[in-house]
């Protein structure tokens, strides 16, 4: 196969979209991807794995932490979805994506063995499969993997992590994890396994409750919980990204200078921290920690992509991340204007356009560009822009979000901020 063929062939299999769509309606199992697994030997045995899920943040957080650990000069595998152009940025070795001839060979492997499995596979775990067996082929020391979807019924959850760390509990893609922090929390929490200390952010009392009973129950190592165990000391505004002091079970790290936008990526900075900690069983140096923070990345997660006007790309795709948005920008560049807002969103279950709308703040725009992100399940940008107006803002459509951007830039002037938001999918557009 070559790049196009194995894409071709992935997108023959179900996917998140299709089983929105109601395509596939089976009960939620692991057995497909164990018995693809036990077909390649089982690679996702032959290293330890830090395993993170969480509602948001989970993507930073697992950067952050294969960062750290690379910095100790250890071969670092990194799993994380979704991606915003290419399929290959979802595995990483030390940092760099998969090349697309090693992608198409891996791909190709999964195919011949497709036909001698009791069940199809589904697109994520073919891709999964493959990043366990690329980290296994590369020998890697370590390995970082974020969970696609929930927790228990992932498929990286087929792996056994020797860390688990859940980064956040709220409302998203309820279709499947439920309607409550509580039954989100059940979902994520199925990632804890036995003797595995579990490294928690800031939760609800509800999923906290949640996740204690079941870290319990499996007879985890230690549960670590943000704020009692470790936690943010100090928080500020730096040139270019944050300065921040973390307090973890082990240290105090002070004054790190982060790469990254928003006071809530300080506070995944601080699980990543912990999670390292759990990991090596012991602080780290903080020349260690800064050398792996200053080349420390999150693609589409409030990352400056253009100057004059200003243009931030934020992949936020529920409330809870529309409102940190929000406060990131009220608090890095407050003095910038004016703000203009080019927004897409999906459908989903409690996804509701006038409410992230007013999470991220809207109502100090000069004006908000709608878009129908490039989806099968895109809200009509007709519906996002008549939420606009309900909140007394100008607003105004556009056919995709290359021109959408085209719109916002003239409309902001060289001095203004443009924010792309509203979905990964939106992101990724902005990208290309």
């Amino acid at each position: 196969m070559n790049f196009a063929q194995a894409q071709a062939f992935l997108d023959e299999h179900i996917n998140l979209e299709k089983m929105l769509a109601g395509e596939r309606a089976t009960a939620p199992t692991l057995e497909r991807i164990r018995e693809l697994l036990d077909a390649l030997g089982d690679p996702q045995r032959q290293y330890p794995i830090i395993h993170v899920t969480g509602t948001n943040g989970k993507t930073s957080t697992t950067r952050a932490i294969s960062r750290l650990v690379a910095a100790h000069d250890l071969s670092v595998g990194t799993y994380t979805s979704p991606h915003l152009v290419s399929v290959t940025e979802r595995l990483l070795w030390n940092g760099d994506p998969i090349s697309t001839a090693d992608f198409a060979n891996l791909i190709e492997q999964l195919a011949r063995l497709e036909p001698l499995l009791s069940d199809r596979p589904t697109w994520f775990e073919l891709v999964t499969a493959a990043g366990f067996a690329w980290f296994a082929d590369l020998a890697v020391d370590a390995a970082v993997v974020e969970v696609g979807l929930g927790g228990t019924w992932d498929a990286t959850n087929a792996a056994d992590g020797v860390v688990a760390v859940i980064t956040s509990v709220g409302l998203d893609h309820t279709e499947f994890l439920g309607d409550t922090t509580e039954s989100v929390a059940g979902e994520k929490s199925g990632i804890i396994k036995e003797g595995a200390p579990v490294v928690v952010g800031y939760v609800d009392d509800g999923a906290r409750r949640v996740i204690d009973q079941t870290a319990s129950s499996v007879g985890s190592g230690a549960v670590l919980h943000a704020g009692d165990d470790f936690g943010v000391i100090s928080d500020r505004v730096a040139i270019g990204g944050r300065l921040v002091s973390v307090r973890t079970p082990l240290d105090v790290y002070h004054e790190l200078f982060m790469p990254l936008h928003g006071a809530h990526q300080s506070e995944n900075l601080a699980c990543a921290l912990a999670a390292t900690e759990a990991f090596f069983n012991r602080p780290l140096t903080e020349d260690v920690v800064a050398t792996a923070l200053a080349g420390l990345t999150s693609p589409g997660r409030l990352e400056v992509v253009g100057r004059k006007p200003l243009v931030i790309v934020d992949g936020v795709k529920n409330e809870q991340g529309a409102a940190a948005a929000k406060v990131a920008l009220d608090e890095e560049w407050s003095t910038v204007s004016p703000r203009v807002l080019v927004v897409g969103m999906l459908q989903g279950k409690g996804k509701d356009p006038r409410r992230l709308l007013e999470a991220l703040g809207a109502q100090s725009a000069t004006l908000i560009v709608a878009v129908a992100a490039p989806s099968p399940r895109a809200v009509p940008a007709d519906d996002i822009a008549a939420a606009a107006r309900s909140l007394g803002v100008d607003s105004e459509t556009a056919s995709d979000v290359e021109a959408a951007i085209a719109v916002a830039r003239q409309a902001a002037g060289e001095d203004g901020l443009v924010l792309v938001a509203g979905s990964l999918y939106v992101a990724g557009a902005a990208y290309k």
